[in-house]
């Protein structure tokens, strides 16, 4: 169960078995089905949690009541309200799961455990937090300086084993689109590849 995140936390730092083993022993093992919450806007986020299995959506929704998604995480990603959770402070997200999904989860508690025990955590929690930061805002890039079917595009391109996972209208909402113009982008774009 261990080792999809042991390589994923040993790709930012060396570990000795030791080290490794008590990380472990400090995660905690959830299965959830898909379409149930881990984190509804107003409750505090109390995990980071990596992905086993499954696929899982963070969003807000916005003034119009539409569902706005901030991001998808799929096997060997990790999700979280890293806000909510580092000032334990009231979410302002949802965090729902697309599929069935298992995780392990580090709370607040246990983070600071493993922070303690192994200080080497501290470059894998960083170089992790850089990385999202850095896809953040090359996400916020491309939503300024790309039109719609370019930003499709671009997640296709990025994600293919993301796109073929999830249904259209979530990939619409992740756009900042309506299904009906993503529709319309699509046959436009097979028009285009059948010339």
């Amino acid at each position: 169960m261990f080792e999809a995140i042991n390589q994923n936390v040993c790709r930012y730092a060396a570990f000795s078995s030791e080290e490794l083993a008590t990380f472990n022993q400090l995660l905690a093992h959830k299965s959830i089905a898909k379409k149930q919450f881990l984190l509804h806007e107003g409750d505090v986020c109390r995990f980071e949690a990596y992905i086993v299995k499954g696929c899982i959506k963070s969003y807000f929704i916005d003034s119009n009541g539409f569902e706005v998604i901030l991001t998808f995480g799929i096997e060997d990603w990790w999700v979280s309200d890293i806000d909510s959770f580092c000032t334990q402070q009231p979410s302002r997200m949802f965090i729902e799961t697309i599929e069935d999904s298992e995780l392990l989860l580090l709370t607040h508690q246990t983070k600071e455990q493993l922070l303690t025990k192994i200080p080497k955590f501290e470059r894998v929690f960083r170089l992790m937090v850089q990385r999202h930061l850095a896809s953040y805002q090359e996400r916020l890039f491309a939503d300024h300086a790309k039109t719609a079917q370019e930003r499709y595009e671009y997640f296709l391109a990025k994600y293919p084993y993301i796109s073929q996972r999830i249904p259209q209208h979530l990939i619409a909402a992740y756009l900042g689109i309506s299904p009906e113009f993503l529709s319309k982008i699509r046959k436009r774009m097979f028009t285009n590849r059948s010339k």
